[in-house]
């Protein structure tokens, strides 16, 4: 078993690490690199030394630190207005949620800010639609979801969660929730009844480790949906956007169409929070006005960001993640195959989990190894790396990545 790793801390990050730990709650426990200066797939610590950003913001930096596109369309729309709430109407929002409804095949979308609140959006839009239009009986709405998921960290969303660090001292929980296995779509099939409204799933789970299910698991929920008059909502929070090479994580499987599609992180462009929830008018439509909203949801900062870190990812990114991808995968395959201390691997565009080895120690080490030799990635449930670089990437940075892997792993 190897022991966590020793190495010098400058003054500067000192000051910073101890001012965070004595004013903020301790509900985070980062990598101790304190980062001033970002640029494309690069961020600079207070000390200058620059690391290769490998972790993206959990995906929302899909487009890269401070794109010049999308910081010129904050700036633009920074200098006319930022705010006006849904009190009233803004010259940005209908032009985003049109080539949001266009871009993703939909007729109507609902803006939001965090991942989270676009989550709860799509749960209240399925449980209304369960009784307004399946016409189940009143408050018996249930909705299943996946083990392992992560769908956010608000006290309903935990409550479908099987993780105890998640849950434990957050009780009582809200109910209506059913939990299947993640990738067996007949576990799914057992917990249908006649007041089950919709089934929620993450394409490809992120926070989890990267787990890829067999590429007819969707497909089989989908027909599972149809068959019993139920919804189908995709997380795409972390998989949309050009992270898996395609649009959106679900395109993996043949024939789906989701009756809902929850949208984030890369939305917003690493610059604003923004989010949403799209899909069919049936569900959509549902809403009206007072029964559900959000002061900042489709205000037109985050409009005009939104548009633009769309028009980014139109502009070339998703072909370069598709171009990149397959070298991704042969030379991590590679590392798998001569690391001493890798055991699994999953890999799918410019996203993946790296599973160590138990007898090798944990995630973090290795991920605090990485660090030493500047490129920041993180771990997830205890034995994964998790990397997932900036789409933007030239094949020599991918390289360059690969390389400093291949230091801390082989």
């Amino acid at each position: 078993m190897t022991t966590d790793p020793k190495h010098s801390i400058s003054p500067a990050t000192k000051q910073h690490l101890e001012t965070v730990k004595k004013f903020s709650a301790h509900n985070y426990k980062p990598l101790e690199v304190v980062i001033a200066r970002a640029e494309g797939p690069y961020v600079w610590d207070v000390d200058g030394i620059r690391y290769f950003d490998c972790l993206s913001a959990y995906s929302s930096l899909n487009q890269g630190h401070r794109h010049p596109k999308i910081i010129s369309a904050l700036k633009e729309q920074a200098d006319k207005v930022t705010l006006t709430s849904r009190a009233f109407h803004n010259d940005k929002m209908g032009e985003f949620l049109k080539l949001l409804c266009n871009l993703t095949d939909s007729e109507r979308a609902l803006p939001m800010n965090t991942g989270a609140e676009a989550v709860e959006t799509a749960l209240k839009a399925a449980r209304m639609w369960g009784y307004k239009v399946k016409k189940i009986q009143e408050n018996k709405a249930e909705i299943i979801v996946a083990s392992e998921n992560f769908h956010g960290r608000t006290i309903t969303i935990i409550s479908f969660s099987d993780e105890p660090s998640y849950r434990d001292h957050f009780g009582p929980f809200t109910p209506g929730f059913k939990i299947s296995t993640y990738g067996d779509a007949s576990s799914v099939a057992a917990l249908i009844n006649t007041n089950t409204v919709a089934v929620l799933v993450e394409p490809i789970q992120g926070e989890s480790g990267v787990q890829i299910p067999e590429a007819d698991y969707l497909s089989k929920l989908q027909d599972l949906c149809k068959k019993n008059n139920m919804l189908l909502i995709v997380d795409e929070i972390q998989s949309g956007l050009g992270r898996t090479g395609k649009w959106f994580g679900y395109q993996h499987s043949p024939n789906v169409k989701p009756d809902l599609m929850i949208l984030g992180k890369a939305l917003g462009g690493g610059v604003y929070p923004v989010s949403a929830v799209v899909g069919r008018d049936e569900v959509l439509g549902l809403f009206t006005p007072g029964i559900h909203g959000s002061t900042f949801g489709g205000n037109p900062l985050g409009s005009a960001v939104g548009m633009a870190s769309l028009e980014v990812l139109r502009d070339g990114l998703l072909e370069n993640c598709i171009k990149l991808s397959p070298i991704f995968r042969k030379e991590l395959e590679q590392l798998h195959h001569d690391s001493p201390h890798v055991s699994r691997l999953r890999v799918l565009g410019l996203w993946a989990g790296i599973d160590i080895k138990p007898e090798s120690g944990s995630a973090r080490f290795y991920c605090e190894k990485l660090l030493q030799h500047g490129l920041l990635a993180k771990d997830t449930r205890s034995e994964t790396i998790r990397l997932a670089p900036p789409l933007m990437i030239s094949e020599a940075q991918l390289k360059d990545i690969i390389a400093t892997l291949r230091k801390v792993l082989c």
